[in-house]
Order: structure tokens, then sequence, then C-alpha cells
């Protein structure tokens, strides 16, 4: 009998949550055949058979978190197809076995700390790994500790306070207590929905930006005529010799290269006391899917024609709403650029990803009467642009200018197809 366990993903995956089973017991796998759909922070992985044989038994379930190397099925390598899967006794040893390795590997105060609290691995709990094998050693259930996560995730910090005496009152506990972790019962019909492991991740990363870095957004309008005129006139030879439709994000993203060429703290990172000025741009198109917002990236934007961004672009988000985007495709990026007005968004102000320090906003466009050069008023498509940036290391001139620099080189266009 073969174990089959999560394997290595990735250096910056340590878990995930099983999403679907491929493959049901009593069904024969090959090495090398998916068995599984594995739901991490970042992108959905097929897990493999290591082994060719029967899938005899299911150990974790679909919606169970797993860490790399757990086991979660097994593979009779002499297996009969259609065997029965479920038998009682094969069932109870197997998992009898698995209990006995576990309890073999498990450190000795580890062990200690499970026979004085089981509890403290409750699964239904949110928690990090960390969290529970502290609280394991603890002797702490988890269902009594207060997380301090806005989304209610338990971290070890916080199994480290319930350990300490508590000296506070009840009524005065209650007072700290986060109320996004509080559970209301309402009288009137809800839904509960729990958030994909993907949805929390997103959701951390928001709140991660907004808490680590001195975010602020600037704002600006561009005048989209010229564009919009260039466009109409070249998008039928462009699409007859590229085959691939000429749209906005390639004007956008090659003004967004020449710009960040003249500001070069735009194109940055901080890493603890250095500032790092990348010297490539590889620019983070922002794009909506069911399980919400990814950025796959268009690598080194600034040696692609428009023909290759809008092509790249096209891919990427195809590959996103197939979930189908690969780790390297999510990594890395050194700008982003989301476009909120392809919803019918007017105007917003952008949330960074960090640890990129600038975030382009595009918006709708909308005609509006706009004082021309010789005082006469014309009606315009215009949309307004927002720069949200990290103050640490983007003085707020700089910051100004880089907008600006974009919305001339939109307004005169020519200039970025003869440079791309």
């Amino acid at each position: 009998m073969k174990e089959l366990k999560v394997p290595e993903l990735a250096e910056s995956i340590t878990e995930g949550t099983i999403s679907e089973w491929l493959v049901n017991p009593g069904e024969r796998v090959e090495k090398g055949d998916p068995v599984l759909e594995l739901e991490t922070d970042k992108v959905n992985v097929e897990v493999n058979a290591e082994y060719s044989g029967v899938l005899k038994e299911i150990l974790k379930d679909a919606g169970d978190d797993v860490e790399v190397g757990d086991i979660i099925a097994t593979v009779d390598e002499n297996g009969e197809v259609g065997e029965e899967s479920d038998d009682s006794a094969a069932a109870e040893d197997t998992k009898a076995e698995a209990a006995a390795v576990a309890e073999a590997e498990a450190p000795a105060e580890e062990k200690k700390a499970e026979a004085a609290e089981p509890a403290a691995s409750n699964k239904n709990t949110l928690a990090s790994p960390a969290a529970r094998k502290r609280a394991r050693e603890l002797g702490i259930s988890l269902d009594d500790i207060t997380a301090r996560d806005p989304f209610g995730r338990i971290r070890p910090e916080d199994v480290e306070e319930a350990s300490k005496p508590k000296e506070k009152s009840a009524k005065q506990a209650k007072a700290d207590k986060p109320k996004q972790s509080e559970k209301t019962e309402f009288v009137k019909p809800v839904e509960r929905v729990k958030m994909t492991r993907r949805r929390q991740t997103i959701a951390k990363r928001l709140v991660e930006a907004q808490q680590t870095s001195a975010m602020l957004t600037t704002f600006n309008e561009v005048d989209m005529t010229a564009v919009m005129k260039l466009r109409s006139e070249r998008k039928d030879k462009f699409l007859e010799k590229h085959d691939v439709k000429l749209g906005f994000m390639s004007f956008f993203t090659k003004a967004v290269v020449g710009a960040l060429k003249e500001f070069p703290y735009i194109n940055a990172e901080i890493q603890d006391n250095e500032i790092v000025l990348k010297k490539f741009y590889d620019v983070g198109i922002a794009v909506s899917t069911d399980d919400g917002l990814v950025v796959p990236v268009v690598r080194d934007a600034d040696r692609l024609d428009f023909a290759g961004i809008e092509s790249e672009i096209s891919r990427l988000g195809k590959k996103a709403r197939d979930k189908d985007l690969s780790l390297d495709e999510l990594n890395g990026g050194s700008f982003t650029i989301t476009n909120g007005g392809i919803f019918g968004s007017l105007v917003s102000t952008p949330i960074l990803n960090t640890p990129q320090v600038g975030i382009l906003g595009m918006h709708t466009i909308q005609k509006r009467p706009i004082a021309m050069p010789d005082d006469t008023i014309q009606i315009r498509p215009m949309m307004y642009l927002a720069l949200s940036y990290d103050h640490r290391i983007v003085d707020g001139k700089d910051a100004v200018q880089f907008l600006v620099r974009i919305k001339q080189l939109l307004e005169d266009p020519y200039d970025l197809l003869l440079e791309g």
C-alpha cells in the first residue's frame, strides 16, 4: 500500500484546500495522472499520482485544509479495479497504520499536549498550522481563543495571549473582542457562505496593504480623443495583420512603461531599510474572475510592441478565467494596472498590490464638455485616472508628474506607436 501525499508546490506555498477529487476510491490511476485539484492562496493546482494502482481510500475530503507532506489517500499497487474501497476492516487498518506513523513521528511534548486537550485541533476553526501546533502544546482549545485577525484566523500570537492569566473583567474582554470575529444571530433569513482560501488571501493582502504602506492617491483626467481616433483608424488592419484586437490596454501599458522609465522610484519596492529599484518592466494587469481579482503579469512589457502586449493580455485573461494560471504568471510584477471602467466605475482609489509601490486605476470613458485652449467648449471622451502610491518612497511631486506624463503620452499616442 502506497501513500499519496501533498507534494512540494512552490517555495511560497505550504498549505491548501482540497477543491475536488478527480477520481473515486476503487478506480485505477496511473503514475502522473491528476487525482485532485488543490486550491492554494494564488492558483488552483492539480496533484498527480506518484504511483500506479487502485485508489484505495481517501483520507482527506473536499473542503479539508492540508499541508505539504500530509497523507491524503492510499494507492494499492496490486489492487483490482472495483474492489470495495470502503471495506471497514481495510479502512480501519489503514487509519490505524496512518495514526501509528503519526504517533511515532510526533514529538513527545506534542503527544503530551494532544492528550491533555484534543479539542485544540478543532478542524472547524480557522487557524494557521503554527497556531494549531502551539495550541496543542499549551493544551488550549482553539474554541476558547479570540482571533485578532480581522477575518477571524487564529495565529500563534493569539494562542500565546490566550495562555496568559486573565486579568480583565468579562465585560472588558467582550468590549475588546473584534467585532469581525463575532457571529451575529439574525431573526430574518440569512445564508452563510464559507470564504474560499483565495478570497481569504485577497482579503488579508488588501488589509495588509493599507496597514503596512503610507498609501495615498492622486487623480487626473485624460482626453481619449486621439487614442480613440487612432484605434478606429488602425483596428481593422491591426486585427488582420496580428490576429488580435487593438484595445486600450496596450496604449496604457506603453504609457506606463514610458512614465516608469522617467520616474524609477515608482518601479521599486522596499526591503528592510533598502529601496530596490527594478530595472525591468513586468506590468501586472488585474483580471476579475468568479473567485476574485487576480493579477497576471505581462513580462518585459518594454520589449513588446502593441500586438505583443495585446496578445499576452488576451492569453493571460483567458487563463485567469479558466483558472489555469501558473504561479510564475502571477509572481514578480513591478507595477499594476487595474481597469474598473469595464464595470462602469467613474472614479476610485485602487489599493496597492504590495510590495509594489504604485498602481494605476483606469475608469469608464464619459463624454463631458471641456474648455479648449481657444476658449471654445467641446464635447470630449474623458477618463479619470487614479494613481495610488506608497508615500514612504514616492514623493507627492513625483507621483503627480508621473500621472501627468501618462496623460501626455495618451493624448499624443503617435509617440507611443513610434517608440513601440
